[in-house]
């Protein structure tokens, strides 16, 4: 058999590795022999730098093994019945060019040459009327020839990890693609002619320079895949929300301001819109969500989040880090479909941080009661700001500063702040007992040492704050509330805690920020459940590491703004630290640069200094 303009015969070696031996000539001969029966020829990581001339003729020329053997018993050998090579796969090579010989393969439905050195296609592409599959990616390409966008049977192209400016415009010929990457390459702009991939599935022009992406984007009615991540898009075309089928929609890293209004797109699952300069998501956003189960709008510039939120009752993912935000709207806690909520980095003034520290479930449950907490005030309050309603036994402790035993029931909390009061009356603490309270708030007052009273509560007491009060030493009887959980002593004059504090075995966490203690205070090694320790703006100057590492379950350490110079490298073995803030210390070691990058980067760093 013959081809028309076919070339003097070559060495069917060509292209190999520079060995000559028989090995490698029977090697090839193998592939040759097994791809006649299967269709599918891979010659990928072999080092080629010229394909084979047998590879093209592989349909053409009678196979060197026949001529010899004229048997007809063998029907796998029977070259007159072989299958047509339909997948060839060069991949991971060093091709320069590629032959247009490969003409000679008219069946082929998917050709593979990605990971070469291919610096120009040839014209024969557009003669394999039957491709479907084409990966070109990661070679030396900086245009895509014309003859690419003959091939209309195409439903998968790859052109990543190129040099390319810009895409033909006759790529809009190929009406069967449902599968477009031309992500990591060179492009400013995308052709219109894109409107006519009525098929198109996938779309990534990730890592490119768009400043825009094309309104004709709007017309791709198949389109559930799109992502256009890293660029330089400023603005995006209201065409957009007429993506009906878009499931997955990716922008990060680009130059947004504004959002569209994505009307229309009622499949969407997946909206990933961080690192840009969106200075809002509105009302009018959300109520488009309905589908979305997936929210990144993590480095923007967003203020407020609407509490339109809630219509997004599929919600399982928002990432809400480094933006602007004060607060967060109660409803958000009732939605039960969330399983990660992360606020990490916004100046959250209506939220303290240790309810952030605790994760996504500890911070829906604060939000659903907070939402409580409004009901109960709806139905009004007295002239002096005291909660009443229905079936109300009265105000308890006096006129003005009273407290009202409806509440303390109800809710087992006991709130007594910002009176200003040097002693509390003890008839409060005994309506607290018959409330059996679990939460006790006697924060912001001038109390310079544990009311009496308070004892009464010990048998039911949980929460206890005695922030932003008077004291100046904790008195011993605090180890009598062996029920603690969280001890509350910020913004007090405590420069060291009793010893008898270790009968407290079940206290998970302790703030003792802003007091004027030079140390951590040895008792607190001894409570082995303690999981949160504020100890920051302070006067603390060292760090015992091997007390620390003691702690085993502690998740949350603040040391900032104290008088630290050294940070051990020890603590490096504290792994099970999730937050160690050090910030606001005159630290030599680990430098400010290591401290801003976070607790992962400290530990690393700590560990890497240990001696061994």
């Amino acid at each position: 058999m013959t081809s028309k303009g076919r070339r003097p015969p070559a060495n069917p070696k060509a292209g190999f590795r520079q060995d000559k031996s028989d090995k490698t000539d029977a090697v090839l001969a193998t592939f040759l022999k097994q791809a006649r029966q299967s269709g599918q020829l891979n010659l990928s990581g072999r080092s080629l730098s010229l394909v084979p001339e047998s590879v093209w003729k592989i349909n053409i020329d009678v196979p060197e093994e026949t001529k010899t053997d004229f048997s007809m018993d063998s029907t796998e050998d029977r070259w007159w019945e072989q299958t047509e090579l339909t997948k060839l796969i060069l991949a991971s090579n060093c091709l320069t060019s590629l032959s247009e010989d490969i003409a000679q393969l008219p069946a082929l439905t998917v050709l593979d040459v990605h990971d070469n050195r291919l610096e120009s296609l040839p014209d024969a592409l557009a003669s394999l009327e039957n491709l479907q599959k084409l990966d070109i990616s990661r070679n030396r390409l900086t245009a895509i020839p014309q003859c690419v966008g003959h091939i209309r049977s195409l439903t998968s192209l790859h052109i990543e990890h190129n040099s390319l400016m810009e895409l033909p415009e006759n790529i809009g010929d190929l009406i069967n693609l449902e599968d477009l990457d031309v992500s990591y390459n060179q492009m400013v702009v995308l052709p219109g002619s894109l409107r006519y991939l009525t098929h198109l599935m996938r779309l990534n022009v990730s890592n490119n320079k768009l400043r825009n992406l094309p309104q004709e984007i709007g017309l791709l009615t198949a389109l559930r895949f799109l992502d256009a991540t890293h660029n330089e898009v400023t603005e995006l075309s209201t065409s957009f929300g007429d993506l009906r089928q878009l499931e997955q929609l990716y922008l990060r890293h680009n130059r947004l301001t504004h959002l569209p209004v994505l009307q229309n797109c009622v499949n969407l699952k997946e909206l990933h819109l961080g690192n840009n300069q969106l200075e809002e998501l509105t009302a009018e956003h959300l109520k488009h969500f309905s589908s979305v189960s997936v929210l990144d709008v993590r480095d923007n510039k967003i203020s407020v989040l609407p509490d339109e939120i809630t219509l997004l009752q599929g919600l399982e993912r928002l990432d809400l880090t480094n933006n602007n935000l004060s607060g967060l709207p109660y409803e958000l806690g009732s939605i039960n479909s969330l399983k990660s909520i992360v606020v990490d980095g916004n100046p959250m003034r209506s939220i303290r941080r240790d309810i952030i520290m605790r994760g996504t479930m500890e911070l829906k449950k604060y939000l659903r009661s907070r939402i409580e907490e409004l009901d109960q005030k709806q139905n009004g309050s007295t002239s002096s700001g005291i909660q009443k309603t229905e079936g109300t036994s009265g105000i308890v402790g006096g006129t003005g500063d009273g407290i009202n035993s409806h509440e303390v029931f109800q809710f087992k909390s006991l709130d007594y702040s910002n009176k200003q009061a040097t002693q509390i009356p003890n008839e409060i603490f005994a309506m607290a007992e018959k409330a059996e309270v679990r939460v006790v708030n006697l924060s912001k007052n001038c109390l310079t040492t544990v009311p009496n009273g308070l004892m009464l509560t010990s048998d039911y007491l949980k929460e206890l704050n005695l922030g932003f009060n008077r004291f100046s030493f904790l008195h011993p009887d605090i180890s009598l509330y062996l029920g603690l959980t969280t001890l509350d002593l910020r913004n007090n004059q405590l420069s060291d805690l009793p010893p008898e504090m270790s009968s407290l075995r079940q206290l998970r966490e302790i703030i003792i920020s802003f007091n004027r203690l030079q140390t951590i205070p040895a008792v607190v090694y001894e409570l082995h459940k303690l999981e949160i320790l504020f100890v920051n703006d302070n006067k603390i100057d060292t760090i015992n590491a091997s007390g620390l590492q003691s702690l085993r379950v502690l998740g949350t350490l603040d040391l900032q703004n104290n008088n630290i110079t050294q940070v051990p490298p020890e603590l490096g073995k504290c792994t099970q630290l999730k937050s160690l803030q050090l910030g606001g210390n005159p630290c030599r070691n680990p430098r400010p640069a290591i401290i801003a990058k976070g607790t992962a980067a400290i530990l690393e760093y700590l560990q890497s200094r240990i001696v061994s």
